[in-house]
């Protein structure tokens, strides 16, 4: 039996078209890192930045945010995003933790 090239192509199309989308998907409705998980408590991960302790975190700045994080890899101007820290979870975007990095 002949398989024609261009049904090949058009599967293969398909079936990445549909994986992309499985894949943007699953981003959208993972779930939000609780604050009261034992790895964001460790981190010290707060859903607002405006909420850190400061005598824990002395060198923490308010203009600290996840969504300025060089590990945060959510959409500018999205409530919330992937984290690089937390895989599989979503941080809000106004959050903030200890492993900030400043977005370059």
């Amino acid at each position: 039996m002949h398989v024609s090239s261009r049904r090949v192509f058009v599967l293969q199309v398909l079936a990445g078209s549909t994986a992309a989308y499985s894949g943007a998907l699953l981003a959208q409705t993972a779930p939000m890192v609780d604050e009261k998980d034992p790895q964001a408590v460790a981190l010290g991960y707060v859903k607002d930045t405006t909420k850190v302790d400061a005598k824990k975190y002395p060198k923490h700045a308010v203009t600290q945010k996840c969504s300025n994080c060089s590990l945060y890899t959510g959409k500018a101007g999205v409530a919330s995003g992937p984290c690089g820290v937390f895989p599989g979870k979503q941080v809000a975007a106004e959050g903030w933790c200890s492993t900030y990095v400043k977005k370059a």
